[in-house]
């Protein structure tokens, strides 16, 4: 049965692309290939949006040694700086010597890609990584 808002299309592939395709989607549970490649068309176009204008919402967790002098108190006055993108904090002791704070910052992308640069830097921080998306009003 064709919904009138679905479009059906061919594509070509190569035979040995196919099956590793194939047996990934098999692993990770997808019923079909068209939900697959739909969650690929997806993904394409909110990576698209994080090198655009576009508004997105990201999750950045950093792991610190809080033994270092100052850090944690830079990581509070950074985030206050930054109020209005971030948006929550967590904070949890990993063991007695570090730390880990995972922040939700929302704005464009290269502001959020810029305020967790400025958080990662910081002397004390031994990992960031900042996990971008969108709010995903546009993506049916």
């Amino acid at each position: 049965m064709n919904e009138p808002n679905l479009t059906r299309f061919g594509i070509s592939i190569p035979n040995k692309l196919l099956k590793k395709f194939d047996a990934l989607i098999d692993e990770k549970g997808y019923t079909n290939r068209s939900e697959a490649i739909r969650d690929l068309i997806r993904n394409f176009l909110v990576e698209e949006e994080w090198s655009g204008t576009g508004e997105v919402v990201g999750s950045l967790t950093l792991v610190y040694d809080h033994d270092v002098r100052g850090v944690s108190d830079k990581l509070t006055e950074l985030q206050h700086s930054f109020h209005g993108n971030i948006i929550s904090s967590m904070h949890v002791h990993l063991d007695e010597h570090n730390c880990m704070e995972v922040l939700v910052i929302t704005g464009k992308a290269g502001d959020v890609k810029n305020i967790a640069s400025s958080l990662i830097v910081s002397r004390g921080v031994k990992h960031g990584k900042l996990v971008m998306t969108t709010s995903g009003g546009d993506l049916n």
